[in-house]
Formats: structure tokens, C-alpha cells, sequence
């Protein structure tokens, strides 16, 4: 079987020697050295001035909202996984759903002001793919009408834009650490800002609002990264580099098979943004092509090729939101959710692999 993606995992006795120290110490959990390690090297490997961890990033998601203190309506995209919706709801927030771009799929910002109303606290855009949003305009806006910005950066640990790490735009950034991403520490997330009073504040949201061992000033959460995960992320940061060089080399490998060809549209590079190569998108036209995006996934499944329609559905429609929202306002989100499959990527993949998966595309 061909999956969608594998875990990217280091040598197994690299990480029995990364956690022989848990074992002496007996600290698992709590914000420990490997906790304070991995810190500080992604604070390096990222290029931002303060990062803080959390045990997933769904969690630092809800509690960047918590943080900032946000109202009413948040400004995001539908196009996106559930946890971004998620997160704005259940922290008793409207999300107010904006299309996307029909050529990078992030927020279309020639549409965000005119949903901007007068209970607007924060826009959430949601870098796509490796792709990122536009944050020169986007900051703009945020400044224009006082709101905050929290990016949504599951997809993109490790981006830059014209040599400024991904991290740095909006007030903060979250990054997903989960075991299918670019990097992983099999499972957690982060939270990049500059704002120094952050830290602290996110660090008692996150430890159930504990302050000393005898003084507890608010209902916080547990969102804390525990050891094990610290030490898979050390290992993973060690040899990110050449794993995004080993994903980037079978993107080319799949351009080299499927560009030019009627029917199939590939994402294109952004100019100034060195992207991680985390997904290889392709959008299914079939009346250019003669298939549907449904039936490729189905040859493929049938051959043991496991690709994702990945994002669809929109969040716009899930059940648990009936009757809330109509995805006939966001077209392209719509258009693109319902043709768009993501192909299998990661290092481990051949030449041979990726050959099959076109040919079957194809029809060879």
C-alpha cells in the first residue's frame, strides 16, 4: 500500500538515546529540559523571537484565542481542516466564513472588508499547503480596523516569506507538530508571537491557571507538552532540512509527469516563498479531463494508493453545523473542496511510486 503520507520518525536507537535521561529523572511531563530544549531550537529553526508549546495544536488554537481576548466574530475560511472551525466555536465565537483564492487557496483578501461588521474581533486566515497567505495585505486590514490576526500554520513549519520565517506575520501563529505533518513530535503544536506578556499568560492557560503551588487565579486548561513528545521533536529538527529536500524532490518528480496536462490544475509556486513541500494538491476538472476527482480516488484506491480529499468538506457544511452557514457564499472554497485531491508525499517515496500513481491518473 501507497498511504497519503508516513511519519517521518528517526532512527529508533537516536530516540531510546534522546529519553534515557526521562528515565533518571523521572520527569515526564511539566515543562522539562526536553520541553525547554525543543523550545529553544525551534525559536532558532523558526526564526521568532517566542514560541510556547502545547501538547496539540488544536489546543494552542483554542488558547491563542483565549489569550487575545476575542469577541463575537472571527473573520477565517472554510477551506481548512475542522480544527480551525472548531476552535473559533467552541470558544463561543461566530466564525464568518470569507472565499478563498482560486490561485493559492489561502483567504481571498479582496473580500474580507466587506464582512467586516462592528462585532469583527480577529481575522484567522489559514496558510494552505505550503502556500501562504497574503500577509502584507492582511496586516493592512487588521491594522486599519483595530483586529487581531491568528494564523492558522498547521501546513507551514519551516516557510519563509522573502526570508522571514512564516512565524513572525499577525500577532500569533500556530503550528501542528501531529504525526502526518512535516515535522512532528508525534503529537503537539506551538504558538509564535512577539509579545512578551504572552508567555506567561499562555502558560497559565495552558497549566489550569495555577500561579504557585498554593494560588490558582482562573480556569486554565491542560494543554501542556509532555517529554516523550519533546524528545521526538528533537530528534525530527535534527534532519528537517533533509526531509523537506527529499519531499521537494518528488513534488518535482510529479510536475514533471503532470503539468501541462488539460484537465489537471497544479498548485503553483509563490514568488519570495520557499515552501516545505507538505501536500501535493491536484484539482480535477472532468469535463477537460473526462474523469471525476471521485473516480481517480477510486482507481487509486483500488490499486492500494491512498490519496485524500483533502480539504472537503468544506467546514461550511458539516452536520454539526446545519443550517448555520451556505457554502454557496464561499464559490471557490466550493469548487475547488469538490475536485481537489492531495497525492501520496513523503521522502520515503520512489521514483517508481510516483510514476504508478500519474500512470493510474492518466489512464496508462
Amino acid at each position: 500500500m501507497i498511504n497519503v503520507t508516513k511519519s517521518s520518525l528517526p532512527p529508533f536507537e537516536e530516540y531510546i538515546d534522546e529519553i534515557r535521561s526521562i528515565w533518571e529523572t523521572k520527569w515526564l511531563t511539566n515543562m522539562g529540559e526536553k520541553h525547554d530544549k525543543l523550545e529553544k531550537e525551534l525559536e532558532a529553526y523558526l526564526e521568532v523571537p517566542i514560541i510556547s508549546l502545547f501538547n496539540n495544536g488544536h489546543v494552542a488554537l483554542e488558547m491563542a484565542i483565549e489569550v487575545l481576548n476575542l469577541t463575537g466574530e472571527v473573520i477565517t475560511t472554510p477551506f481548512t481542516f475542522a480544527s480551525t472551525t472548531h476552535a473559533i466555536t467552541r470558544k463561543g465565537l461566530t466564525p464568518v466564513f470569507c472565499d478563498i483564492s482560486d490561485d493559492d487557496y489561502t483567504i481571498d483578501v479582496d473580500r474580507i472588508e466587506s464582512l467586516i461588521t462592528d462585532k469583527t474581533s480577529a481575522i484567522m486566515p489559514v496558510h494552505v499547503y505550503g502556500n501562504v497567505c497574503n500577509v502584507k495585505e492582511i496586516d493592512r486590514i487588521s491594522k486599519k480596523y483595530n483586529l487581531k490576526v491568528i494564523y492558522d500554520a498547521a501546513h507551514a513549519f519551516g516557510v519563509t516569506v522573502n526570508g522571514q520565517g512564516i512565524g513572525n506575520f499577525g500577532d500569533i501563529s500556530m503550528f501542528s507538530f501531529h504525526a502526518t505533518k512535516v515535522f512532528n513530535s508525534i503529537e503537539g503544536g506551538a504558538l509564535t508571537f512577539a509579545n512578551e506578556n504572552y508567555k506567561a499568560q499562555l502558560y497559565q492557560i495552558k497549566n489550569f491557571g495555577i500561579v504557585s503551588p498554593e494560588s490558582v487565579v482562573f480556569a486554565g486548561g491542560n494543554g501542556k507538552m509532555n517529554e516523550f513528545s519533546a524528545a521526538m521533536g528533537i530528534c525530527n529538527i535534527r534532519r528537517i532540512n533533509e526531509n523537506i529536500a527529499s519531499r521537494k524532490w518528488v513534488v518535482e518528480l510529479y510536475r514533471e509527469r503532470l503539468s501541462g496536462v488539460k484537465g489537471l490544475t497544479l498548485l503553483q509556486s509563490q514568488k519570495g516563498v520557499s515552501s516545505n513541500y507538505s501536500y501535493f494538491p491536484v484539482v480535477f476538472n472532468e469535463k477537460e479531463l473526462g474523469k471525476t476527482r471521485d473516480q481517480i480516488h477510486a482507481a487509486l484506491a483500488k490499486e492500494n494508493i491512498i490519496a485524500r480529499k483533502y480539504f472537503y468538506p468544506l467546514t461550511n457544511t458539516f452536520e454539526c453545523y446545519n443550517g448555520r452557514f451556505n457554502s454557496n457564499e464561499t464559490p471557490v472554497a466550493k469548487y475547488i473542496a469538490e475536485r481537489v485531491l492531495t497525492l501520496p508525499l513523503y521522502p520515503e517515496l520512489t521514483q517508481q511510486d510516483v510514476d504508478r500513481i500519474c500512470s493510474i491518473i492518466l489512464g496508462e
